[in-house]
């Protein structure tokens, strides 16, 4: 008999393996070393989606600068907090290893890498594509080597009237060189020695290249730009609109600075220094006095990153590297102006609308009538609101209302992130100016909103609010108000549950969630949950809310195994979510192990995500997306299938380590069926759109979802459509009905 007709017969009689004992093999295998992507590594990459977006040439040019602004001042955080992050690891504790694998010296070497690879693509695209389409439309950075006499002629007054009376040289040397404040332009200048006035010791400087000592040649002296005057400056002439940028001009100048010398370089440079300064608690007999110390340490820590203009002479680098003590991948050449952030300024120039995106407004939701009270349309049953598209003028308003409102006792808020001139805040003191009792917990540890929680915090507590500084050792990051109101039937609680902050400026730019309700048992676990903060005493155990550091991990946990479970025993496991990132190991290994069992797993994560999607016996039922578009994916959404009987949940946290086990978050369940069907409806949305959805593949690498001849779909216009349609609808029943003005309106 031919041997292949004998190995196809007895196939043929073996009986198949049914995929139910096939998954329950699988699940018991160890897990692969390699299953854990570096978390720095995909920030990074994360930042190069965004950097695609000042790529699209179908974008009004005057997005894509700001797009180009925006990963300036992202890579600028990730500098200051994650490379200075790492170099401290490198220091305390250099064999430690990430999920990865990777010990901190091959992180900052790998990190170095791709950083050096993304500035060369920002300026690439500056040089080549957006100067010189905003040069074609009227916006141009003048150079005064080659003005026109109108032009030179008003950057000359300027400089004379704005600049030169503000700005002032400083002579500097190796062993007296001063600390610089991070990420302030400066200018670096190489004179001429003068024998008599011996600005500099340019004794402690680099050799020259033929080995005399540049004492011989030259001194030093900086330029700080300072803070004081503004960065972008108009200068009339032949352009629309013309500017030329602060430190430009002063360059430009510098001569008059250094009357009678000659000025050999004039270099512009910046230092960003490390962020990720440590505040131990327990050392500390006042949080507000360490907070405040904190900031001032941050000011001048560590340099982790220098650039300079990419035309610097091998001396002046050397110089600058040296006073600094940085590593030859720590230094950036510039190839342009330093710090792309001046793009925000020119993004925001009046008389340029059609170099920007079309203007989408928030509208009210239809559900909240404006000639009616906030706390009889949430008795009316919960609402949701997706924001920016909804509104959230009417989360402000809830708080203004129980603010004047006389029947409202006491109100209860967190406050991680506010805005400038915070309405939320004014309403919080004029509650407290009126008698009620209000309490804020304001979090001094907000990274980089330090300095202006701490005046808020004085600020209420004149007003006469009760202030808590949060948790020892912890961030307070959940996102909850309470309003305790006196009614007929006794006492009943209004809450907002939102993803995002208390910051209606934020608000207009991030997509998040809101939730308000009035729900008896969530008002319950709300008061425990804000009573455990500001009591300093272990939460009672809550019935709905599950809250971080205490039951948010083992309730995702227990969630996605009910998802496995099911699955194993032949039903349909499937889990939707949509997050900022996903860097926690034991959430990731719990999600590999679900995978294997079968379980669909469909994620939505804007920026980190260390899960390999898509790996053969590891990872094959997860889809990973990320959407990039005009407004920041905030919102963090949940949808466990449960054999149908979905649960859908909001919150404050991702599914990071810091965010499980080292700050206090909060996850929301959504009971409402319409508000369930809104939140299922975000989620489907994201996964259906081909134009803004960039697909992660096994290596970490992404690429943009093709969806081949479908017509083009993109979630976040349609997201705002959708809102547009029902809210005209919501409008045209309201008009066609008549409402009779009582005596008492």
């Amino acid at each position: 008999m031919d041997t292949g007709k004998r190995v196809a017969k007895s196939e043929k009689k073996r009986k198949p393996r049914s995929k139910t004992a096939s998954r329950k093999a699988l699940i018991d295998r160890p897990l692969p070393e390699d299953r854990f992507l570096n978390r720095e590594l995909s920030w990074l990459a994360f930042n190069q989606r965004v950097l695609a977006q000042a790529a699209d040439g179908k974008l009004p040019i005057l997005e894509r600068a700001k797009f180009l602004a925006i990963t300036s001042s992202n890579l600028d955080e990730f500098m200051m907090v994650r490379v200075g992050g790492l170099k401290i690891l490198h220091q305390r504790n250099p064999t430690q290893r990430d999920p990865a694998g990777m010990v901190a010296v091959e992180q900052l070497q790998a990190v170095a890498k791709k950083g050096h690879e993304i500035v060369a693509r920002q300026y690439q695209l500056l040089r080549e594509e957006v100067q010189p389409k905003l040069e074609s439309a009227g916006i141009a950075e003048v150079d005064l080597t080659q003005a026109s006499e109108s032009e030179h002629g008003s950057a000359t007054a300027r400089f004379w009237r704005d600049v030169f009376p503000v700005l002032s040289p400083q002579a500097v040397s190796a062993d007296s060189f001063p600390l610089l404040q991070g990420l302030g332009l400066h200018l670096f200048i190489r004179l001429k020695r003068d024998p008599e006035t011996r600005l500099g010791k340019a004794s402690d400087g680099p050799e020259s290249a033929d080995g005399a000592d540049s004492a011989e040649t030259s001194e030093y002296a900086l330029i700080p730009m300072g803070r004081s005057l503004q960065r972008v400056l108009p200068i009339s002439g032949d352009k629309r609109h013309g500017y030329v940028l602060l430190e430009s001009l002063a360059a430009h100048f510098v001569d008059e600075f250094f009357p009678g010398r000659e000025v050999l370089e004039c270099v512009p440079f910046r230092l960003t220094r490390n962020a990720d300064i440590e505040f131990r608690e327990d050392a500390a007999s006042d949080l507000l006095g360490g907070m405040e110390e904190i900031l001032e340490n941050r000011r001048y820590a560590r340099p982790v990153r220098l650039e300079y203009g990419a035309s610097a002479s091998a001396e002046a680098v050397e110089f600058l590297q040296k006073v600094h003590q940085l590593h030859p991948e720590d230094l950036y050449a510039i190839d342009g102006p330093i710090d792309l952030s001046f793009l925000f300024t020119l993004h925001g120039e009046e008389g340029f609308d059609h170099l920007r995106d079309e203007v989408w407004p928030a509208k009210p939701h239809p559900r909240i009538d404006p000639e009616e009270s906030m706390f009889a349309t949430i008795v009316a049953g919960d609402v949701l609101m997706v924001h920016p598209y909804d509104r959230f003028d009417s989360v402000v308003r809830l708080i203004e209302e129980a603010a004047a409102d006389p029947d409202v006792l006491a109100i209860k808020q967190v406050l991680y992130r506010t805005s400038k001139n915070s309405p939320v805040v004014a309403a919080l003191e004029r509650a407290a100016e009126r008698g009620k009792y209000v309490t804020a917990i304001v979090e001094l540890k907000a990274r980089f909103d330090e300095a202006r929680n701490i005046e808020w915090a004085k600020e209420m507590e004149r007003a006469g609010v009760q202030v808590i500084y949060g948790i020892h050792g912890l961030k307070t990051h959940a996102k909850v108000c309470i309003i305790v109101r006196r009614e007929p039937q006794g006492i009943v609680r209004y809450m907002h549950f939102g993803t995002g902050n208390y910051n209606e400026a934020t608000a207009k730019l991030y997509s998040d969630i809101s939730l308000l309700t009035c729900d008896e048992v969530l008002g319950r676990d709300a008061t425990n949950f804000f009573n455990a903060i500001t009591g300093a005493s272990q939460p009672r155990a809550l019935e709905e809310l599950a809250a971080a550091p205490t039951t948010m991990r083992r309730r995702f946990l227990d969630l996605i195994e009910e998802e496995t479970q099911r699955s194993l025993q032949g039903g349909r496991g499937q889990i939707t979510a949509k997050l900022n990132a996903l860097v926690d190991p034991e959430v990731i290994d719990a999600l590999y192990r679900a995978s294997r069992a079968g379980v669909k797993i469909r994620l939505n994560v804007r920026g980190q995500c260390c899960l390999r999607p898509g790996v053969k016996n590891l990872s094959e039922t997860i889809e990973v997306i990320s959407i990039i578009d005009r407004f920041l994916e905030h919102a963090r959404i949940f949808c466990f299938h449960q054999d149908g009987d979905e649960k859908l949940l909001i919150g404050s946290a991702d599914w990071m380590t810091r965010n499980l086990d080292r700050r206090v978050e909060l996850l929301v369940p959504v009971a409402d069926r319409k508000c369930c069907d809104r939140l299922k409806e975000v989620l489907e949305t994201y996964f259906d759109d081909n134009t803004n959805c960039w697909q992660m593949m096994p290596d970490g690498e992404y690429c943009l979802q093709d969806r081949g001849d479908e017509p083009p779909l993109r979630s976040q216009r349609v997201l705002y459509d959708r809102v547009v349609n029902t809210w005209k609808k919501a409008e045209s029943s309201r008009r066609a009905t008549f409402r009779p003005i009582s005596a008492g309106s």
